[in-house]
């Protein structure tokens, strides 16, 4: 019976970790560029049980058969799958049509330059020309980071391929960077990532949609339906639990008294 409880905690423990992470994707449901999150659940591994000091068998042990100690998170994985893409308007906001990222430089709080990749292709101006993202990292191109000449900022082109030109002159061709094995990609924030060590990149054959938007690949609908799942069973390991604690009181209590 108490082994009973153990596994229904297992169970309940599990179904809130797969709680947060669908509450994390309903929460950024309608961040540009996010890819939602999903989790697999699998058993622990089965133990060999042994019956051990029981008089009935002279106190020799022996293997009376195999136990399993309930469930447990298996793998949190994320979906890159594409986003639908929205209309802005704004010339400075591109989405990328197929497979790929946008590089972008971020300094970290040592002051050095890391190359992180995202799909938010919310960008804008900055006051000395640079391309750059809401938190201020610079967009890079083929050349380095994206500059337009001040002079030219209202007449900026982006074409297809990811060519920048500013007053019909090539300025610089956004960088698009793909990658073989998207394992190797660790999730930084809620749009970037880090590419770790042993990421093979690849070309990308993705086009550049000027004055759109990629949004979240998250359907909120299925996510609130797995919610529902999800409460359904822990409520069901809940009752386990209360169920087996009302037996452990009655021999405790009742049957102890006989």
């Amino acid at each position: 019976m108490v082994r009973g409880l153990y596994t229904a905690w297992t169970g309940m423990s599990n179904e809130q970790k797969r709680l947060d992470i669908i509450s994390n994707n309903l929460a950024n449901a309608a961040t540009v560029g996010y890819k939602k999150d999903n989790v697999t659940s699998q058993s622990f591994d089965n133990l060999l049980t042994l019956k051990i000091k029981d008089v009935s068998e002279n106190f020799v042990d022996r293997p009376i058969g195999t136990m399993s100690l309930g469930v447990k998170l298996g793998e949190v994985y994320t979906d890159y799958n594409q986003g639908s893409l929205r209309e802005t308007g704004n010339k400075y906001d591109l989405a990328i049509d197929g497979k790929g990222f946008f590089n972008v430089s971020v300094t970290d709080k040592e002051g050095n330059e890391v190359i992180k990749y995202t799909r938010d292709g919310s960008f804008q101006l900055a006051q000395d020309g640079t391309l750059v993202d809401s938190e201020g990292n610079a967009l890079l191109g083929e050349s380095g980071k994206i500059v337009i000449p001040v002079d030219a900022a209202s007449n900026v082109v982006v074409d297809i391929d990811g060519s920048v030109y500013a007053n019909g002159t090539l300025v610089d061709k956004v960088k698009i960077t793909d990658f073989v094995d998207y394992n190797y990609l660790e999730k930084q924030g809620d749009t970037m990532y880090l590419a770790l060590e042993g990421a093979e990149t690849t070309g990308s054959n993705a086009t550049i949609m000027q004055g759109f938007t990629e949004q979240s690949n998250v359907n909120v609908v299925a996510e609130m339906v797995d919610m529902i799942a999800i409460t359904r069973a822990y409520e069901a390991n809940q009752k386990v639990i209360q169920t087996i604690d009302g037996t452990i009181d009655l021999a405790a209590n009742s049957v102890g008294k006989v």
